[in-house]
Formats: structure tokens, C-alpha cells, sequence
């Protein structure tokens, strides 16, 4: 099992450590200062299993890290590591597993461990789109958005690519499940990759701004929010 944990603070990582060995005496974590480097170790193979992650890292925004890494290995357990819930919800939105509230315990870490193993029994949906001659097959996590074209949809990818599928919008919005929702006529976003709701617009976590329907934006704002409360009351404990 490949296991790493990243903090800009040695103590706290040898704290981190020791709650593992009190967990599993032959367990032991691959340790990194940055984000930086922890993303660019990710691409090697094996993948990490699961990531302890410091939300607080000097210059560098764990969020940001977190939706990286979840692009280059969407198996691998994300676990936030940090002083302050500021961030839970955001945390949530990424398909975080667990969020510890320093200092770190062995119950801490056994939790994380259960939550693991809940978190890769969970069947991910996929789906198979034609583009042109050729034929791809997507899962559902992996699309952030979904924009109407003619009698065409574009569809954007969490790794960033963009597929255009020769579909009517009706058709694929009717094999998107209810991580989904429409904001406008012929918008439909992901809403695990939400940066920000606000009254007339919708902000993804790469930047793009997108239109919100004026007359449903009260509809729209309420259903993002009970989205983001049941994601909240699925993690009991946090």
C-alpha cells in the first residue's frame, strides 16, 4: 500500500506517522514538503492509496492540490489534514474522504482506513459517448460540464479535455445522475465541481464562469445548497 502525507511541518508529520503505527506497526507514509512534489511523485506507478493532505501549505492551496491530484488518480483517498474546518465544504465537493483536525489520532487514522476501503467499494458510473468515428467511455465523475451546440453537446472533462458528441441535450441530460444540475438552458454542471454559487453567475474550479438562469436562480441556489447539506450529513462526525 502506497501511503504519503504532506505538510510543511516535520513534527506534524511525524506526529501523523506515529498515529499510523499505532494503527498498523508496519505501515509507514512517504513524506512531502510541498504540493508541489507530491503531485509530480503521484504520476509514478503504483498510485498512492490514499494522501493525508495539509489544507495550509506555504504558497500553495491544498484545494487546488487536492483537484490535481484527483484528476491524475481519481482512485486515491483524499484525506484533509488541518488546524480549522474553513474548508469542509469545499473538501466534500472534491470526493474528500475524511477530514482530521489535528493533532492526529490512531482512532483518527483507523477512520480514514475504513473510510478508504467504503470509498473504492463504491461502484463509479460510467458512460459511453460517440464522437465522430470514435467511441469514448467516460465516468460521470469525470465530467465537470455540459454545454448544448447546435444538435451537438460539448462536454468538459476534469483532466481538461473537451469532447463534442453528436447528442441532443435532453438525451445526455437524461444519463447524468443527480450530481448534476442545470443552471441554464443548455448549461449542466457537475456540482462536486462548484468553486462558487453566486446570485447570477456559477464559478467551476478551473475559472470559467457560466450564466445562471435569472428567473430559476432561487431554485437553482436551493438545490446546490441541499446538495452541499446532504453531502455534509452523509460525513457525520465532521
Amino acid at each position: 500500500m502506497r501511503i504519503a502525507v504532506c505538510d510543511d511541518d516535520l513534527r506534524e508529520m511525524e506526529q501523523l506517522e506515529s498515529a499510523l503505527k499505532g494503527w498498523d506497526p508496519t505501515r509507514s507514509a512517504e513524506k512531502y514538503f510541498s504540493g508541489a512534489a507530491l503531485l509530480a511523485s503521484a504520476k509514478q506507478q503504483p498510485p498512492f492509496d490514499i494522501v493525508f493532505l495539509d489544507i495550509y501549505l506555504p504558497g500553495e492551496n491544498g484545494i487546488d492540490i487536492a483537484t490535481e491530484l484527483r484528476t491524475i488518480s481519481p482512485d486515491t483517498g483524499i484525506v484533509f489534514v488541518t488546524v480549522s474546518r474553513d474548508f469542509a465544504v469545499e473538501a466534500f465537493s472534491l470526493y474528500a474522504m475524511h477530514y482530521l483536525i489535528k493533532p492526529v489520532t490512531t482512532d483518527g487514522i483507523i477512520e480514514a482506513f475504513k473510510r478508504l476501503t467504503e470509498f473504492r467499494a463504491k461502484k463509479r458510473v460510467s458512460i459511453t459517448l460517440k464522437s465522430g468515428t470514435n467511441r469514448h467511455t467516460v465516468f460521470l465523475d469525470q465530467i465537470c460540464l455540459v454545454e448544448s451546440d447546435n444538435h451537438s453537446v460539448n462536454i468538459l472533462l476534469t483532466d481538461g479535455r473537451r469532447l463534442k458528441i453528436r447528442m441532443s441535450f435532453s438525451d445526455i441530460e437524461q444519463k447524468m445522475d443527480k450530481n448534476f444540475l442545470r443552471i441554464n438552458r443548455g448549461i449542466i454542471v457537475n456540482m462536486d465541481y462548484i468553486a462558487q454559487m453566486r446570485t447570477n453567475i456559477c464559478v467551476l474550479r478551473d475559472g470559467l464562469s457560466l450564466p445562471i438562469n435569472i428567473r430559476q436562480s432561487t431554485a437553482i441556489r436551493a438545490a446546490y445548497d441541499n446538495y452541499v447539506f446532504d453531502r455534509l450529513s452523509e460525513r457525520k462526525g465532521f
